[in-house]
């Protein structure tokens, strides 16, 4: 089992949701490089679990405890290693799981790939827990961006069927991007939060689970960073936000819109605007041919339903090898989106800093 990603700098994420912690060793950072931790330990609280009634009860304070790679707030250049204690476990609730898998979750396929040898609690390697690491590593990642003008940041574009603003796909506002890399339910327009959360507690009362959208923009990357075919900035950024356990789709600028429209409404006029040159609209989402044009870069997530509810769902026994029905125990999420926004901007910052 290998969770590494990066050829310049590489996260190693390791740990499983219920062992003794969870955590990340980068490989590859610069040396001398101030890191502002306060700004780290934001990021790691907007992901965390127990702060919202649309997440897990499960309260975990996510405090990094660096290993190596840093002496006070300077990177030494050395790998960079962080772990978290997993300090709120409750294993019990999912001893039935190991021989009854969870539709919709990794339970049976981990069984078959590492017969039946796989952590089962809280889904082991497997859990969205693991994203913590990832959204610490992404934290690191993003300040050293952010010292090269290179702006990310992210929102709820939709949760079940209420629906958020999108981004301007040519011009976002840097006090937007600043608020929303900031907020624990980030929203361009602030006023779909009821409905968003409505939508949570219908689904949570209905003892069930809802999926959405995450809408992720990065801004300031100049035009030429990126390979063609198989090194472009989509297969990159794709690989990278495919880590996410719950991310079953992804599309680029406007996606799979364009599949409806002809060539002179999908083009994007190019002009000069200030001596650089830049294009009109952006339904490329700032990438063509797998480079960057120095437009924003825009992309979306689909991020799925959690697997894990309360009503009762049909499985199989795989000790008996009879069909069976499957009541899950235990705290879970109604809903990850909100959770999972600084989760999509980390896998964004940990693509594009390879790339630059």
């Amino acid at each position: 089992m290998s969770s590494t990603y990066g050829d310049k700098i590489k996260l190693s994420v390791f740990g499983e949701s219920h062992g003794g912690g969870i955590g990340v060793v980068i490989d590859g950072l610069p040396a001398g490089e101030r890191i502002d931790f306060d700004a780290v330990l934001a990021q790691m609280a907007r992901r965390a679990p127990g702060r919202d009634k649309t997440a897990t009860p499960r309260k975990e304070s996510d405090l990094p405890k660096i290993l190596s790679g840093m002496l006070g707030d300077v990177l030494t250049g050395a790998p960079l290693c962080a772990v978290i204690e997993n300090t709120n476990t409750r294993s019990q609730d999912y001893g039935n799981l190991l021989s009854k898998p969870r539709p919709g979750h990794s339970d049976f396929t981990a069984y078959v790939k590492y017969r039946a040898a796989n952590d089962i609690r809280g889904g082991g390697h497997f859990s969205g827990r693991i994203t913590a690491p990832l959204v610490f590593a992404g934290a690191i990642c993003r300040q050293l961006l952010e010292r090269r003008g290179v702006r990310i940041a992210a929102h709820i574009q939709a949760i079940g069927n209420a629906r958020d603003a999108l981004f301007d796909p040519v011009s976002i506002d840097p006090a937007l991007m600043t608020r929303l890399s900031a907020s624990s339910f980030a929203l361009i327009d602030e006023t779909a939060e009821a409905k968003m959360r409505a939508e949570v507690e219908a689904a949570r009362m209905a003892q069930d689970s809802v999926g959405g959208i995450i809408e992720c923009a990065v801004t300031g990357l100049p035009a030429g960073v990126g390979e063609p075919m198989f090194d472009g900035i989509e297969s990159a950024v794709a690989k990278a936000v495919f880590g996410i356990p719950a991310v079953k789709g992804i599309e680029f600028g406007s996606g799979f819109a364009l599949a409806q429209l002809r060539g002179s409404q999908a083009n994007d006029p190019f002009r000069y605007k200030n001596g650089s040159v830049v294009t009109e609209t952006n339904n490329c989402g700032g990438i063509l041919g797998g480079i960057t044009d120095g437009m924003p870069l825009i992309f979306r997530a689909a991020i799925k339903p959690t697997p894990s509810i309360s009503q009762p769902q049909k499985t199989v026994d795989l000790q008996t090898g009879e069909n069976a029905v499957l009541e899950i125990h235990g705290r879970h999420d109604p809903c990850i989106v909100p959770r999972a926004v600084p989760v999509v901007e980390a896998a964004a910052a940990a693509a594009l800093i390879n790339l630059m």
